[in-house]
């Protein structure tokens, strides 16, 4: 047994058992000012041992007060053993030990700063883009926008709308290249369709210039569009849309103009037909052109040699044989067959599939 060799006060010291390990246990005193190891042994010492040393086998019932800022504690009965010393936390955070009862939970991962394996980053002005892009409020505010955008333009240089609105899936041919015709129908299917392409070629009708007849005028339109075929102009497989104008009896002695516009689109196996408004034409100026007309003419069973739209403009000087028909109604020529197409437009809209649109 080893003696205290720190001096102790006049208070009586007061006695501490404590168990390092299982089998090592030390017997400490300590005073107001100092801590002493009086007994060392890897043994627990016995009552008689202890009570030979002076050393009190049952704690006092009150604690008395320690002046090293931290009390060592209550005694420990000797029989029970304590908890091996743990490693530092610090060190082997979040290791396991064995045998130790006491674990440090770790962190979970904040949510908030979790990426998914599959996904990139998405920062930055396109991911913003991305974002918005799929809204349908969105999609509706941009094209709103667009279309206002795009009237204020057309209405400030209408010679921008062709620009404006080419493009698209839709490629459509016009058997003409008179501005008349190709202009009335690009306006009228981009106005149905929102963007179409639509472009002139100059067909042949193979009939009489001045056609008499629905059958005539619907002669001559398909036939504008077969030529160019033939020729390797366009694809035989080209959608195409053909105008052609004739002249009508209706009513006995009162006679008409009236365009026949046609679309042909063999890829969808889709034709449609329409008219335009009639004109009404006084008889004189009929009689006119039947009469320039020779009696042998070889494609007199398809109508006259000699136009009414020459004819007008050889008795009216202010009048042109392109467009005489803003002259006689007000209306010109290039909005009556806007309007037979427009309408042709939307009847050939609805007969396409879906991802046409």
């Amino acid at each position: 047994m080893l003696e205290c060799k720190a001096p102790l006060t006049d208070r009586p010291p007061q006695f501490y058992v404590g168990c390092l390990k299982e089998d090592i246990v030390v017997i400490a005193a300590a005073s107001c000012h100092n801590l002493g190891i009086l007994f060392f042994s890897r043994r627990a010492p016995s009552l008689k041992m202890m009570e030979e040393s002076g050393i009190e086998t049952t704690p006092p019932g009150t604690p008395p007060p320690s002046t090293l800022g931290t009390s060592i504690g209550i005694a420990t009965p000797v029989a029970t053993p304590v908890p091996p010393v743990l490693p530092n936390p610090v060190i082997q955070h979040g290791a396991s030990t064995a045998g130790s009862s006491i674990t440090f939970p770790e962190e979970p991962d904040d949510p908030r700063v979790h990426t998914p394996l599959n996904e990139g980053p998405t920062g930055g002005i396109w991911g913003f883009i991305k974002g918005v892009a799929g809204n349908p409020m969105v999609k509706s505010v941009l094209d709103k926008t667009k279309h206002s955008v795009e009237s204020v333009i057309t209405t400030l240089d209408p010679g921008m709308a062709p620009y404006i609105r080419s493009g698209g899936e839709l490629d459509l041919i016009v058997t003409s290249n008179k501005e008349v015709k190709v202009a009335a129908v690009r306006d009228a299917f981009q106005e149905v369709f929102g963007m179409a392409l639509v472009t002139g070629e100059d067909g042949q009708s193979n009939i009489a210039p001045q056609p008499v007849g629905y059958a005539a005028g619907l002669k001559g339109a398909q036939e504008r569009i077969d030529g160019l075929r033939r020729s390797g102009v366009i694809h035989e497989k080209q959608p195409a849309v053909s105008v052609e104008n004739f002249i009508a009896e209706l009513l006995p002695d009162k006679w008409f103009d009236i365009g026949c516009v046609i679309l042909d689109d063999p890829i969808h196996g889709i034709r449609l037909e329409n008219f335009t408004q009639a004109t009404p034409l006084p008889l004189e100026y009929v009689q006119q052109a039947q009469n320039l007309t020779p009696q042998d003419y070889n494609l007199r069973w398809s109508g006259l040699s000699v136009t009414v739209g020459e004819v007008l403009e050889r008795s009216l000087p202010q009048v042109s044989r392109t467009d005489w028909h803003v002259a006689f109604t007000g209306m010109s020529r290039r909005q009556m067959i806007f309007s037979a197409a427009k309408a042709l437009a939307g009847m050939y809209k609805q007969r396409l599939p879906p991802r046409i649109l």
